[in-house]
């Protein structure tokens, strides 16, 4: 391709000019020498465009996709859902695809709207009264509802479940260490729930009690239990919940958790590495004013007409800077819309179906593994479920890579285990499938 030169020599002499330098050399005077490169990069030929498509081509050829080449058996966080043809149309209008944030409601009442009614369905699936526009991720969203924690009890000391996503407890270690926060852990019980007694017993007091809904591994927690140790430590209890288990199971606010939080992607969203993903977020009201992000409010405009606008923007590009919440400048937006879209298109009775047959897949694979000696470590989990493999669990799962299955997440540290994964989009024949080939790798 031929190269391109963003600047002409007009115009970066124009520029040392308004600075009031003489050559380039002077601008990067203040970069230290060992920084800076002097030879040219080491960079192939130059390619036609014909010949970079055909090189892209050839890199994504080396890939193995979930579908059209693999059988996804993986969770732990992101989950191969089938989505509606029509829902997926819909989300892709160019009226949601390309409008910018609503700054003005007169322009933006479609957004708006479809905002507003995405915020109404999490509260009612989190069983609590408020919930945001939206966050970038489930691991963002956690990260800011500590951070709204400790603004409201004023501790920095946060006791958090090892039942948690290890990628989303990794995000909070990283915000604790600019924070200063004071990071406690709860242990697992042999069946992979948490032990709500394993922490510390002088009580000194919280911010938050962390606790997955289910969890990591699997196991569906006792709620109830960490309510009763978020009152011991005077903390809100946080709960990290999965929305699609929500079909089946209690909501989390019913059961006292003071703040929601979760990843949206299982909401009529493609896997992608790296995202767009989608942070959920629902706070008791006596929180608002502390939540993260945007909230879509209802009102009524001069003659009367119902409408909508941002109702709060407590984010440091809107507010005074030591007064925001957080500095979270942007949202997701069209994800939250397709997301809504996905839940009104399935409904209620749609949405419960849905969490059925992802439970129902998820307890016939584990009955299957357990006739080849891969025994669940509980019988208390909704649609993932961990074994404990003999030998090495990724070597198993390089191996099942090769019957073309995905064979489950390895947790991090515990190469001896397997978290495996079931929804909807999985059928009996490629279970039994699945079965097969392990009980063959592991003769």
């Amino acid at each position: 391709m031929p190269s391109f030169a963003p600047h002409t020599e007009e115009e970066i002499e124009q520029m040392l000019t308004d600075l009031g330098m003489s050559s380039l050399e002077e601008l990067y005077a203040s970069i230290p020498s060992a920084l800076v490169r002097t030879e040219p990069l080491s960079l192939p030929s130059d390619l036609s465009e014909i010949e970079v498509l055909e090189q892209f081509s050839r890199f994504g050829r080396d890939n193995s996709a979930v579908r059209s080449s693999l059988v996804s058996f993986a969770g732990a966080g992101a989950y191969d859902h089938d989505l509606s043809a029509a829902a997926r149309h819909l989300g892709s209008q160019s009226a949601f695809v390309t409008a910018y944030t609503p700054y003005q409601p007169e322009v933006a009442q479609g957004v708006l709207q479809a905002l507003f009614e995405f915020q109404t369905m999490v509260a009612r699936l989190f069983g609590l009264p408020i919930a945001n526009a939206s966050l970038y991720d489930g691991a963002a969203s956690l990260v800011e509802a500590v951070n709204m924690a400790v603004g409201f009890t004023k501790q920095r000391r946060v006791i958090v479940s090892n039942g948690v996503n290890p990628s989303y407890r990794e995000a909070l270690a990283t915000f604790g260490t600019g924070t200063h926060l004071e990071i406690e852990h709860l242990d697992l019980e042999a069946d992979d729930s948490t032990n709500f007694g394993s922490g510390s017993a002088d009580h000194a007091g919280a911010a938050a009690v962390i606790v997955a809904y289910p969890n990591y591994f699997g196991a569906i927690e006792h709620l109830e239990e960490a309510r009763a140790l978020a009152d011991s430590e005077r903390a809100l209890l946080i709960v990290v919940a999965d929305p699609i288990a929500l079909g089946l199971l209690r909501s989390p606010g019913t059961l006292g958790a003071d703040i929601v939080v979760g990843e949206g992607q299982s909401l009529g969203i493609p896997l992608s590495f790296g995202g767009p993903y989608l942070g959920l977020f629902a706070a008791r009201a006596e929180y608002v004013r502390l939540m993260p992000g945007r909230l879509v409010g209802e009102t009524r405009d001069l003659e009367g007409r119902r409408s909508f606008v941002t109702t709060l923007r407590t984010r440091e590009q809107d507010i005074r800077r030591e007064k925001a919440t957080s500095n979270v400048c942007t949202n997701q937006t069209l994800m939250a819309i397709q997301a809504a879209i996905h839940m009104a298109w399935l409904g209620k009775r749609g949405f419960q179906l849905l969490a059925r047959r992802n439970y129902d897949g998820a307890h016939y694979l584990a009955s299957r593994l357990s006739e080849i000696g891969l025994v669940p470590s509980t019988r208390n989990f909704f649609r993932e479920f961990t074994v404990r493999t003999f030998g090495s669990a990724t070597d198993l799962q390089h191996r099942m890579l090769q019957h073309g299955f995905l064979a489950g997440v390895v947790p991090p540290g515990l190469d001896d285990r397997l978290v495996l994964a079931v929804t909807e989009a999985r059928t009996r024949t490629e279970i039994d499938s699945f079965v097969d080939s392990l009980a063959k790798e592991l003769r």
